[in-house]
Formats: C-alpha cells, structure tokens, sequence
C-alpha cells in the first residue's frame, strides 16, 4: 500500500482536565482503509477532527503527507501553524461528518459544485461535470436539482460524501455516517463507501460502531479505550480472534446486544 500519509507522534488533547488523547502513536499507509472501533468517548471522533484541523492538539505532532499539520518550519524550528498553513493542509482532507451538514439553500448539484470552485478555484463547467459524474457514483444523478430538504437521510448522506470526493481529498474522513440514519438506509450508504474504498486510491479513516460494516471495508482495525490503542490487526484477526481483555469485552457486549460481525 506505499508509504506512509498520516503519523500521530505523542499526541495529547485534553478538554480541561480531562484526557482525550494519551500520547498517540499512529501511522496511516497511502491507500490504507482502516476502522477506529471502541467505546464511546475513547478518542475516536477525536482524530478525525484533528487531521480536519478542528481540534488542536496540546502535545506531540501530526503529519500529513510527510508535512507537519499543526506545525510549521520556520529556521529549522517547528512553530504553531498560521492559517495559510491550516489551509492549504486541509485541502488534501476531506470529512463526511455524521449530521450532512448540506447547505439546506442550495441545490444537490450545488452543494457539490460549489465547494471545489470556492476552496480550489475550479473552474464552474468542470466542477459541474465532475459533480454530475460524483452524483452518479453515488445512485443521485437524477436528484441533482432537488434540495436537501426533499431527500431521505440516505440520499442527504450520499451527497454530502460527493461533496468529499469533489475536493479530490487524498485522506476521506468519515464519522460514524450511518448512525442519523434509519435502518433500512443504512446498508446504501455503506454500499456506497465500499464502491468507493475498492475503486479509489484514497486513503480512508472510518469511525464506526457497525462492526459488520467495518469487517468488511478494511484493511486494518484499531480498537481504542481512554485515548489509546488497546489493539490493532487486519479485521479477521481483531473480530475472530482479539487478545486483549477490554477487545473482547468489548467485542462481546456488541454481541450480547444482538448487533452480529
């Protein structure tokens, strides 16, 4: 899967005087699909919104694409980012959150057209046609003049990771993007995430409490408890086979919920 895209060294964040992060070591290889699973409140969340450069961190370093993140050289120093750093980092990221975040004025075609001409520059007529191609990939060609407010959540979530895929992000964040949805939407927004994480070069981190959907997607599982990774190991090995007491706890309790891998 080539080199490596994302290194956390001894990250810390803390809200207050509580710990988020515990000095983290994390290292991402380009291409690499891999799922955050664990607890809620263990720090999962957390990461993407620090490669999202919406979260600050209190210790350690993030890099992207062998660049620090938060950071910058200056006279062979590491200082604090400026904003022009933040920006034009930011732009080899792209984030599906969990709630669409659609502009609710703009049509399904705008919402995805307009991103990559404000950030980027592009150019309208090319911008539209990779729209119309992106709302084709994910099943809404048709629904290109609607407006958020007349689709499902289903098809509000689809759009919104158009609107990723429009930025031509080298990492795609993804945050728990099932979990607003009802059931039976579910399964075509995960349907979705797969076309892309088998006909993409991208490197994809996903936080996700549907344990099937994750055994399925990726390349590598990293369990996580109280801001620290408690297991990591390809997918069949974590679900079929954990070692670490609190992966299996954890694991179980997923179980017990009637929730199958």
């Amino acid at each position: 899967m080539g080199d490596e895209i994302v290194r956390f060294e001894d990250v810390a964040k803390r809200f207050g005087s509580l710990t988020i992060l515990d000095g983290l070591n994390l290292s991402v290889r380009r291409g690499e699909k891999v799922s955050l699973i664990g607890p809620s409140g263990s720090g999962k969340t957390t990461i993407l919104r620090i490669l999202m450069t919406l979260e600050k961190i209190q210790g350690g370093v993030v890099s992207v694409l062998g660049k620090p993140l938060w950071h910058m050289e200056r006279q062979g120093k590491l200082v604090p980012a400026d904003e022009a750093h933040l920006r034009t980092m930011r732009r080899n990221i792209g984030m599906v959150f969990q709630h669409f975040n659609l502009f609710p004025h703009l049509s399904v075609l705008r919402n995805v057209v307009d991103p990559p001409m404000i950030s980027m520059g592009v150019g309208r007529d090319e911008a539209e046609h990779r729209a119309r191609e992106l709302l084709g990939m994910v099943g809404l060609a048709d629904k290109a003049d609607h407006y958020p407010s007349q689709l499902s959540g289903g098809q509000k979530q689809r759009v919104a990771i158009a609107r990723a895929l429009a930025m031509s992000p080298k990492i795609l964040l993804f945050d728990e993007v099932t979990s607003a949805l009802d059931p039976e939407l579910v399964e075509e927004v995960q349907a979705v995430l797969r076309d892309i994480a088998s006909s993409t070069d991208a490197t994809m981190l996903l936080v996700t409490h549907e344990m099937s959907f994750a055994h399925s997607i990726s390349d590598r599982v990293l369990f996580f408890d109280r801001g620290r990774i408690v297991e990591q190991g390809p997918p069949e090995a974590i679900f079929k086979n954990p070692q670490e007491e609190r992966t299996k706890a954890f694991l179980k309790k997923i179980l017990d919920s009637g929730r199958s891998l």
